[in-house]
């Protein structure tokens, strides 16, 4: 009984300071993620990388990017901050009355849309089809498929404000293993209902994913006194404040998810869509793994420090160059590691009896141009918190506006003149982060009065350099021990080739950046020497989340 006690004081524990909020953040994230891969081998495993399997990765998309404009942007930029500033002042019972009734908004607005969607789906997902490669058959499967998963984007709508509720007392664990619990959902519905209702399986488990997600969260709220009230007010405490806070970031989200959306016709026009498509998600899935994991994790601990100090110039400097460069060193690594050993990467997550050798080697293609631009894409989520914390919200909405416009023209262009396929707009997507990620740091540089350049650049072409006679030094030996020692047909002699390469390439990196003098692999060796100290690290930390009531 004492062993139920402390687990459950455990996993509702308050996380305190910036430092513990970001590991709970990134292992909770390591542990979706690893579901999700599971989730991406079972689905190859019973559907193969063929149409129907990219006939349900279109069907998902669009009730998706649709919960993502009206819900997702407005959560983490507009509820949290007003939730918690009510909270903050003990103003407990305004607070439930602002959620529950953002919540109900939530739920109209998406369910009058989501409606739209359900009439008209056929009409909606002609697009999708302007290659003409898919048949009306196809077309029909899929429009019952988006039909299904939305309900499952209306619980998630619940469960998504739960979660931002929980995360307004300081709470990541539970919301974090609830998110989780969606592609546990899906999985148990490929495993239980694929024999019997084919494709619609997943489908069916992501209602059971999204149901689990709601429900995993509703103790925590019970024990923290959560009270719903079942009435819908736009004039509730803070609810105009969440709407004018929000419609920036809806915005910014709503420019990004056109330029997804927009691959659907790209990819219509390519022969087997359903198949190209199935390549491209897969590819882009194995890519953002890394760039979700450090990047969003290391912003979001960076955040709140950054916010504090937009009107000390001089620390705010210190502060987003520290970690711009300490995101690079972890991110950089990895990017190396994915295009070196992209082949062996797809065959251990993806590989199964119905995804074919040709698919691989597209995979890993498409997968090395989306590789490129790993490190881009994580530090764009610090250089966006950057001009958030300086209360900017229009600078990353117009820049992301002209390099969404710039990837669509390129994706284009690399479809319809080079002929390159799907890999053509992984390649147009990076070239398109590389811009935006140039452009907002020449801007913040100006608007700040300069960054410390001469330390920062030396900094950023030392770990460039390490990064790449890294690559250089793994290219052959793997080479040499994928043909002389290891037989690859076998999955153990895969998993010993990439884990042995793994290893020498990660312990090479902190080599070559140490004898370059690198201060990141300094604290790197450091803090790997006081691994023993982590309990009194990550929760002995000054820097504290929330001073006030902390006792809750």
């Amino acid at each position: 009984m004492e062993f139920v006690k402390k687990s459950i004081h455990l996993i509702t524990l308050r996380q305190t300071n910036i430092l513990s909020a970001a590991f709970v953040i990134m292992a909770m994230t390591v542990f979706s993620q690893l579901l999700g891969l599971i989730r991406q081998r079972l689905l190859v495993s019973h559907f193969g990388a063929y149409s129907n399997l990219g006939i349900y990765s279109t069907a998902t998309q669009i009730p998706d990017s649709l919960f993502q404009v009206i819900i997702a942007g407005g959560l983490a930029s507009a509820f949290i901050p007003v939730f918690s500033d009510f909270y903050a002042k003990g103003k407990d019972d305004e607070a439930y009355r602002f959620a529950s009734s953002t919540i109900l908004i939530g739920m109209l607005v998406f369910a009058f849309f989501g409606l739209l969607l359900l009439f008209f789906t056929p009409y909606i997902l002609l697009p999708a089809n302007l290659g003409g490669h898919y048949s009306q058959a196809q077309m029909t499967l899929m429009a019952n498929l988006v039909r299904v998963v939305i309900f499952a984007q209306l619980l998630i709508i619940v469960a998504s404000f739960f979660s931002a509720i929980l995360q307004s007392y300081n709470r990541f664990l539970i919301p974090g293993f609830a998110a989780a619990m969606y592609n546990l959902g899906i999985i148990l519905g490929i495993v239980l209902f694929s024999h019997t209702y084919g494709i619609f399986a997943p489908a069916y488990g992501a209602i059971i994913g999204a149901l689990f997600f709601a429900v995993v969260q509703i103790p925590l709220l019970r024990k923290l006194h959560f009270k719903f009230h079942p009435q819908l007010s736009l004039s509730a405490p803070g609810v105009k404040k969440f709407i004018h806070l929000m419609w920036p970031r809806t915005i910014s989200i709503a420019i990004t998810q056109f330029g997804i959306l927009f691959t659907l016709p790209l990819i219509s026009f390519l022969a087997d869509p359903g198949r190209n498509r199935i390549i491209f998600d897969f590819a882009q899935t194995l890519a953002f793994a890394p760039t979700v994991l450090f990047g969003q994790s290391i912003a979001q601990a960076a955040f709140p420090v950054l916010s504090r100090e937009r009107d000390r110039l001089d620390q705010f400097k210190l502060t987003f160059t520290t970690s711009f460069t300490q995101l690079l060193y972890v991110i950089l690594p990895f990017s190396v590691l994915f295009l070196v050993l992209r082949i062996p990467i797809v065959r251990l997550v993806y590989g199964a009896p119905r995804l074919d050798w040709n698919a691989t080697v597209l995979i890993g293609t498409t997968l090395a141009c989306f590789t490129i631009s790993i490190f881009s894409q994580a530090l764009l989520y610090l250089v966006s918190r950057a001009f958030y914390a300086l209360h900017d919200t229009r600078t990353p909405l117009i820049v992301s506006f002209i390099t969404t416009v710039l990837m669509l023209l390129l994706s284009l262009g690399f479809i319809t003149y080079y002929q390159w396929g799907v890999a053509g707009i992984a390649l147009a997507y990076s070239l398109a982060s590389f811009l935006q990620l140039l452009i907002l740091f020449i801007i913040l540089d100006h608007r700040i009065g300069g960054f410390f350049h001469s330390g920062l650049f030396i900094s950023i072409g030392k770990i460039f350099t390490a990064a790449f006679f890294t690559g250089i030094a793994l290219y052959i030996p793997i080479k040499l021990l994928d043909k002389l020692v290891f037989d690859t047909t076998h999955t153990i002699n895969l998993l010993m080739l990439s884990g042995i390469s793994s290893f020498i390439g990660l312990l090479l990196y902190l080599l070559l950046t140490w004898l370059l003098n690198v201060k990141e692999a300094m604290l790197f060796i450091v803090a790997f020497k006081k691994i023993d100290t982590w309990k009194e690290v990550l929760f002995r930390s000054d820097e504290t989340i929330d001073p006030k009531r902390l006792n809750t």
